[in-house]
């Protein structure tokens, strides 16, 4: 695959983008075609053409260019046919990213040309309203005096004598990580190098965009999910010309195509947006340590709540630690205080609805001292789900296996997986009696509640269901930052970024929210969240409190983080890994059989199940463990019923090998759908 430098290549190599193991080889336009034109002559790797692909017309991307017919398609070359088109007038990719591109349909199991695809600019959106996090405040952008820690970390990532090229910068939230990452970028940039800068969920506001500036001047690319398909054309070519040496953006900002890279910084590490939901399924920083260690460049990672990975990596010497130990923003670690509410407070008070009598107090208090107070649950919805009291009938999503939940102001039930929703039975359509009712609480419920509590106080709700735009969250932001607001109520966007200068307490609603889930990590999410939202309060006051709610206060993620305990818990959390033999210790692909018939989706998982196992009997591949086949944790979504296989064992290139015998060697019932995802994030 080389680039040639021929006038006229004859013959054109492309990528489609369809799950289809393979290259399509084209004939190039010449000039008795009536389209031909001076891109036809100048086409070469990194150029899309419009093909017809059977019957349809398709973008192809050039990944090769000939001037003769290659050997592999003498047998067929008076079938081949001609494309239609050159779309670009100048290249949307170079031949590193193609390379990058075969890297991840081998790593990933997908496609050579969905890896590709997903790489360049389309036009489709990357992240939804849902996924924006809070904005990083202006003034961390704006150059600062490096503390004695930070001078030390700046050096230690940029040390081309570094044991390792990949750096972990760690620190309580408001240590002053972000000021070593941009002093990192100058320092890189003043040598004539390029930057990628990778944030979590998008929530690069108009404001943040315009710091960024000030700092970095035009030679700033910003990738984010408000640009149309055209906007981040412009863009991307602006950083191939190299008139843009700093790109900032979310996941798939890990592509772009930076001439002579030298850095790249991935923030909040731990966040689980940088793990691809989608074909190719990729992680973000996978594909980063990927690059950097092509390229022998750093890579640095930064977080207050490193995932468990990342500490078994510093624990290991594979990642440098580099440790800020003071909170520069000002403030003390805030104070926090775990309320049980199974049980009566000191006063013999029992919590009624969902505001224990202890947070209720603290509220009233941080009022009458003209502070402001953030309550955070992790679930949007009214009230949980509809059940009734005489059979115990749960009211589950007619399309997935999961509760409705109650959404007051619609009066309807919503399924929060496939969007469904339907009118709220009088009765139990099981058992047909009255004593039917609502169970748990959603923001909703708590907004209702806090507003009849706090009649003279100014309540704003922050969540999917409520916002309609990127400008009303900025202005909800805004209100809340000038002190118009007293009290605001979110989900997981409020555990995000937030810098607050009259912010005094933090109630977290209900820390299990996420703990009786099945899934491994579950401790993990739960302790990283309060760490983080606890993190935010006290952050400009040197008296912030934080309240957290729980059923099960003694659990180790609720525990520790609400102690402080960050080392105990990492610790601790190893030691039940290893003894399960999940990763860390082990690597995971998981495989999701999905039909619209319950049938073929459990039989294709069962039929999996023993090729895998003929494998490892027919000694095709070393021995690895096979759990399942079972139901996944959610059943049904989208009207698709779902089974799945999860391959384990400490080599991944094992595993990797049998799924791909598994997907590319066998036909499989066309009505089911395999989805296969390597390292895992969730398992629901």
């Amino acid at each position: 695959m080389s680039e040639t430098k021929n006038a006229y290549p004859t013959y054109i190599e492309v990528l489609v983008n369809l799950p289809l193991p393979q290259s399509f080889t084209y004939k190039n336009l010449d000039e008795s075609d009536k389209k031909f034109s001076d891109a036809n002559k100048s086409i070469d790797v990194g150029y899309r053409v419009e093909v017809m692909f059977g019957s349809r017309k398709m973008i192809g991307c050039v990944i090769a260019v000939y001037d003769r017919l290659p050997e592999k398609c003498e047998s067929y070359k008076d079938k081949i046919k001609k494309i239609l088109r050159v779309i670009d007038d100048q290249k949307l990719f170079t031949l590193d990213q193609v390379q990058l591109a075969l890297w991840i349909s081998k790593f990933y199991l997908c496609s050579e040309g969905e890896a590709l695809f997903s790489m360049i600019p389309s036009g489709k959106k990357e992240v939804s309203l849902s996924n924006m996090s809070f904005e990083e405040e202006a003034s961390s952008f704006k150059a600062k005096e490096l503390s004695e820690e930070q001078k030390m970390a700046v050096s230690g990532i940029l040390d081309e004598n570094s044991p390792s090229l990949y750096h972990y910068l760690y620190g309580q939230t408001g240590s002053g990580k972000t000021e070593v990452f941009l002093s990192a970028a100058e320092k890189i940039l003043s040598n004539g190098k390029g930057v990628i800068y990778l944030v979590p969920e998008i929530g690069l506001t108009h404001q943040v965009i315009e710091s960024v500036r000030e700092r970095f001047g035009n030679t700033v690319a910003i990738l984010h999910s408000g640009l149309t398909g055209s906007q981040k054309l412009t863009e991307w070519h602006r950083i191939m010309n190299r008139e843009a040496r700093v790109v900032i953006g979310a996941r798939s900002a890990i592509f772009a195509p930076v001439p002579d890279l030298g850095l790249i910084i991935i923030d909040e590490e731990h966040d689980s947006s940088y793990k691809s939901g989608n074909v190719p399924r990729y992680h973000a920083r996978q594909v980063a340590m990927k690059r950097c260690n092509d390229l022998k460049i750093p890579l640095v990672m930064g977080s207050a709540t490193p995932s468990v990975e990342a500490w078994n990596l510093m624990k290991k010497n594979s990642l440098v630690k580099h440790v800020l130990t003071k909170r520069l923003a000002g403030g003390k670690m805030p104070e926090i205080q775990v309320v049980d509410l199974s049980k009566k407070d000191d006063q013999g008070r029992k919590t009624q609805g969902c505001i224990s009598p202890t947070l209720e107090d603290e509220m009233h208090l941080t009022y009458q001292n003209h502070k402001q107070t953030i309550l955070f649950l992790n679930r949007r919805g009214f009230s949980h789900f509809f059940k009734c009291n005489s059979c115990g009938y749960e009211m589950k999503c007619k399309n997935c296996s999961v509760s409705m939940t109650y959404h007051k102001n619609q009066n309807k039930l919503v399924c929060h997986y496939c969007g469904w929703s339907t009118e709220v039975p009088q009765t139990c359509p099981e058992c047909k009696s009255n004593d039917v009712g609502f169970f748990g609480f959603g923001t909703e419920y708590i907004e209702s509640e806090v507003k009849a509590k706090f009649p003279s106080c100014k309540v704003e709700r922050i969540d999917t269901d409520n916002l309609k735009s990127q400008d009303e969250f900025k202005e909800k932001l805004d209100a809340f930052r000038d002190g118009k607001i007293d009290i605001l109520l979110g989900t997981q966007m409020v555990a995000k970024g937030l810098n607050f200068p009259n912010l005094s307490l933090v109630g977290v609603i209900m820390a299990d929210t996420g703990l009786n889930l099945p899934d491994f990590r579950a401790a993990e999410k739960t302790f990283s969240l309060i760490t983080q939202v606890a993190g935010r309060a006290g952050r400009f006051f040197p008296d912030g409190k934080v309240i957290v709610q729980s059923y099960s206060p003694t659990r180790s993620a609720i525990r520790y983080a609400c102690t402080n305990q960050i080392d105990s818990f990492y610790k601790e959390e190893l030691e039940t890994r290893e003894i399960l033999n999940f990763p860390p210790y082990s690597r995971l692909i998981r495989l999701v059989f999905r039909s619209a018939i319950q049938e073929n989706a459990e039989n294709a998982c069962a039929q999996a199940f023993k090729i895998l196992e003929q494998f490892i009997l027919d000694k095709k591949v070393e021995p690895f463990d096979i759990l399942g086949p079972s139901e996944c944790p959610l059943s049904k979504i989208s009207a698709n019923f779902r089974y799945q296989l999860i391959l384990r064992s400490n080599s991944i290139l094992t595993i990797q090998k049998a799924c791909a015998m598994l997907v590319y060697g066998y036909k499989n019932n066309k009505n089911v759908y395999i989805e296969v995802d390597v390292d895992p994030l969730n398992l629901l």
